[in-house]
């Protein structure tokens, strides 16, 4: 049964785009959830919403308890995650205002856990295409129903943070072929896979990071401002993806077959 996830940030504090939502307590093996999922409707399909900084945004990036809260996804019976995340942009053509659904990333974080098995068992999950195509496929084709201003691929650098980037890392993230960049997705993306979870991000882009000289340096404020403007295009197409997320059989579901040691 198709049981759809969503991991939000600012913006996504109040479950106002959904029916008859009411919040549940969990507890998983990795400690405490940012914050308590919400499980509502989205017009006949059941939605769990999970605010990954918590309320007002208090957790730090490099803070989240990215295990816990993708475990707790996968208790409850999600079988498709859609996230979204705040992301500065590394090309010209990606403006402020604009949705990306980046297809790779680049892991530049430093000291987060991206995997479940520790101890006596390894996994060696593949991360090949680390992002579920079917999944995607259908983000896009709802932006481009909807009429939003998106990108249908790109690469998303995830750093530590939460500092912003220097000019000169900016300018290195762009010759590493990056074309936006954030501070989440890495280690969700791979915990999502090792949780056999189909897993899709829709990045909104803020700002220019810092890279064009021409530009102010980035502030907090400046993302806060054109991140309000771009949640309700973001709200509306997860509306319209959930309703549209057909198919169950996916690699993605059996990606830990065989990666085990």
């Amino acid at each position: 049964m198709t049981k759809i996830g969503i991991i939000g940030g600012s913006g996504f504090d109040e479950p106002d785009f959904l029916t008859s939502a009411k919040s549940v307590k969990i507890g998983t093996p990795f400690g405490h959830l940012s914050s308590d999922p919400v499980i509502g409707q989205l017009g006949s399909t059941e939605v769990v919403l999970l605010n990954r900084h918590g309320k007002g945004h208090r957790i730090a990036p490099a803070q989240v308890n990215y295990r816990a809260n993708l475990w707790a996804m996968k208790e409850l019976g999600v079988s498709h995650i859609i996230a979204t995340t705040a992301c500065g942009s590394l090309r010209e053509e990606i403006e402020p205002g604009h949705l990306v659904l980046p297809d790779q990333f680049i892991d530049w974080t430093k000291n987060r856990k991206s995997t479940f098995h520790e101890g006596d068992q390894v996994a060696h999950v593949s991360m090949a295409d680390p992002f579920c195509d079917g999944l995607r496929q259908v983000l896009i084709k709802c932006a481009a129903a909807q009429g939003i201003k998106f990108h249908s691929s790109g690469v998303v650098v995830t750093v530590e943070g939460p500092r912003f980037s220097t000019r000169a890392e900016s300018k290195m993230f762009r010759i590493l072929g990056a074309d936006i960049i954030n501070m989440s997705t890495v280690p969700e993306a791979p915990l999502a896979r090792e949780a056999g979870i189909c897993y899709a991000v829709v990045a909104m882009s803020t700002d220019y990071d810092c890279w064009r000289h021409s530009d102010e340096p980035v502030t907090w404020e400046m993302i806060a401002s054109t991140m309000k403007n771009n949640v309700d295009n973001v709200k509306k197409l997860f509306t319209a993806a959930t309703t549209s997320i057909d198919f169950d059989t996916c690699s993605c579901r059996v990606a830990l077959e065989g990666a085990l040691v």
